[in-house]
């Protein structure tokens, strides 16, 4: 048995779930409606690890002057010569006090790694009941029934851009560049302007202006050959992806980020209109 059985059995018992309470509405609108509560449900479950990614990025933040200050204080301190042990544990140890200073933790990726198995669970299952193959709650009645649902006339357990007719073509490709493109503005508009960039490599900072097209084109590519329902829960995915980024950007943004500088500027422009008043 898979590592990731549990989780695919949990998210199957959720899908069937919700297609059971939906059922009155049609087979076809029922299992798109499913598949979006499926989403709405992890992303909701996930939504405490969102915060506390966004808390260790902003600790993060704050702590990045006084890190780099300590790097260049060390680095200066031994230009002549190789660091000694002694040198190398008393900055690391000023390191820790700092990070505990700013609230960083020690594992910060802990929180975004934590949500891999969770995605990965979900593409197991729809894969797998794409290809009939029951799952847990999905048993094979359900499966039967998701087999035959349609999203605009084509079937939700269809794989890839030739795997049907020319309207099969058309909107798979169509679902595949709308994920694609939620995914790229998404990071491009918000995501991208909310990091901190200052002091980076060049190479690591043009690394990071690919990401939105790498992404994008991951997402055209695996198009063709993930099931439909899978396509169909990558775009409402990654509208609420595009939603919490865009909050995220606006409300909360990283100190030292293009968007905390737009932030500061909106407050500055609001406090000259409040006192002109």
């Amino acid at each position: 048995m898979s590592v990731l059985a549990p989780l695919s059995h949990a998210l199957a018992a959720v899908l069937a779930g919700a297609h059971h309470v939906l059922s009155f509405v049609g087979p076809n609108v029922s299992w798109l409606l499913a598949i979006a509560a499926v989403v709405v449900l992890v992303r909701l479950v996930l939504l405490p690890l969102t915060i506390r990614g966004v808390r260790h990025s902003h600790a993060a933040a704050r702590a990045r002057p006084q890190l780099q200050a300590l790097t260049k204080k060390y680095a200066k301190k031994n230009s002549s010569k190789s660091p000694s042990q002694a040198d190398v544990m008393a900055m690391m140890e000023e390191r820790r006090k700092i990070n505990e200073e700013h609230g960083v933790p020690r594992f910060a990726m802990l929180a975004a790694f934590a949500q891999l198995p969770i995605f990965l669970a979900l593409y197991h299952l729809l894969s797998d009941v794409s290809r009939n193959d029951a799952v847990g709650a999905m048993n094979d009645s359900l499966v039967t029934s998701l087999g035959a649902a349609t999203f605009l006339g084509t079937p939700l357990t269809g794989h890839g851009y030739l795997s049907g007719d020319t309207t099969h073509l058309v909107i798979t490709l169509g679902l595949a560049a709308t994920a694609a493109a939620v995914s790229y503005l998404s990071q491009r508009l918000w995501v991208l302007p909310n990091m901190v960039r200052a002091d980076l490599p060049e190479s690591m900072v043009r690394m990071q202006e690919l990401m939105p097209v790498i992404s994008a084109a991951g997402m055209l590519l695996a198009g063709s050959s993930v099931p439909l329902a899978l396509l169909v829960y990558w775009v409402i995915s990654g509208l609420w992806t595009a939603g919490q980024a865009a909050v995220i950007h606006h409300w909360f943004p990283t100190p030292g980020s293009p968007a905390a500088a737009r932030a500061e500027k909106r407050h500055e422009k609001r406090a000259v209109l409040t006192a002109a008043r």
